[in-house]
């Protein structure tokens, strides 16, 4: 049992002044045990991040293992996040199917911070592809919409990017059914047709302003539909793929219904400058992360960094930007056990100095860095 104490606490709604106990790895209401002083800053639950699509030297892709994303989960540990959700780009069935059993697995071996997986595509618009490969973008089948389902009852949660140009309404109203949030990115789609696919019950939107058909003053696009209407919004806050001021107009559209994602690579806590993606050299610089034509390809980037991001070139209140990286995505799983820090939680927490660096990560109470 321990205190922490010289740090406000926030508890994944507001910021509290006061200590941090913890007991028996969760969170207690009293104070107890030996006192650790912080210098400053605040103390956040852990960061959760639903869009990680490598880390540690390895890309998520068909040949990946279990013991690959949990490796994932524990370098991302050390960035922050202690909940993640490995995402695998646009790819075959085969490999969807291998990282379905993938996660099956590390799920079953309860992987520490493993959430579940990200799919994002194959079943996307070739006119808003991104870094995804074209070759390999195509319309939901129902052989795929079946293996979706029932990826969804293996894993803890599973999320699905998708354009209403390659899913039908009752595709996606399947798949919410089967708890699968669906989340519509990579797109050209019209305001109408993503207002029906919310309907259907899409509730997401991946990468707000990113690979999507962007607000016009005739047809209001994705982007419209998104900041009008009632999906979470996932954000990738590094001041490259969104301008802050725009950061800033999205903010104040879509109060409460953004979140931030890291979007990283499998660079992703190394050193490395450069890798491959799906045999494409991925460039490494200046904070980019870039096919040889210049095309961005994922992020580099961390929670904490667009944390202060938020804060220092948005303008968003701390606070603000907590909840954006703690209990916002933690409500867009449906997940009310994590994001939080209240009593009888677990006790899975960050340190963040008054300058917004990570200067410690604990895991149900113990020190991880």
């Amino acid at each position: 049992m321990t205190t922490f104490t010289g740090a406000a606490v926030f508890d994944g709604t507001a910021l509290q002044e006061g200590a941090l106990s913890v007991v028996d790895g969760h969170v207690s209401d009293a104070a107890q045990g030996p006192v650790e002083r912080l210098d400053g800053g605040w103390l956040l639950p852990g960061l959760l991040d639903l869009q990680v699509n490598g880390g540690g030297g390895h890309q998520v892709s068909g040949a990946t293992t279990a013991a690959d994303l949990a490796m994932m989960c524990r370098v991302h540990a050390r960035l922050g996040a202690t909940g993640i959700l490995p995402t695998l780009i646009t790819d075959t069935p085969e490999a969807t199917a291998a990282v379905i059993t993938a996660g099956t697995r590390a799920a079953q071996e309860s992987a520490p911070g493993f959430l579940g997986l990200h799919l994002e595509g194959p079943h996307l618009d070739p006119r808003r592809k991104g870094a995804h490969d074209p070759a390999l973008i195509r319309p939901m089948t129902d052989a795929d919409l079946n293996r979706l389902c029932e990826g969804r009852n293996a894993l803890p949660s599973l999320m699905v990017t998708l354009a209403p140009e390659s899913a039908t309404p009752d595709q996606i109203a399947t798949l919410a059914a089967a708890g699968v949030v669906v989340s519509l990115g990579h797109t050209d789609c019209t305001l109408a047709a993503a207002e029906t696919a919310f309907a259907a019950g899409a509730g997401c939107v991946t990468h707000l302003f990113n690979a999507m058909s962007q607000l016009g003053n005739r047809e209001p696009g994705l982007v419209g539909a998104a900041l009008t209407g009632i999906p979470f919004c996932g954000l990738i806050a590094d001041g490259i793929h969104v301008a802050p001021e725009t950061m800033h107009i999205a903010m104040a559209a879509a109060p409460g219904r953004l979140f931030l994602v890291s979007d990283c690579m499998a660079a992703a806590g190394t050193d490395a400058t450069e890798f491959t993606l799906g045999g494409r050299r991925i460039l490494r610089r200046d904070g980019r992360l870039t096919l040889e034509d210049g095309t961005l390809a994922g992020a580099d980037l961390t929670l904490p960094q667009a944390i202060r991001i938020m804060v220092e070139r948005v303008g968003t209140l701390p606070e603000v930007a907590f909840a954006m990286a703690t209990s916002r995505p933690a409500a867009c799983l449906g997940r009310g056990d994590i994001g939080h820090l209240r009593p009888g939680d677990r006790a899975d927490f960050v340190h963040l100095g008054p300058d917004f660096s990570l200067r410690g990560v604990w895991r149900a109470g113990q020190r991880i860095c």
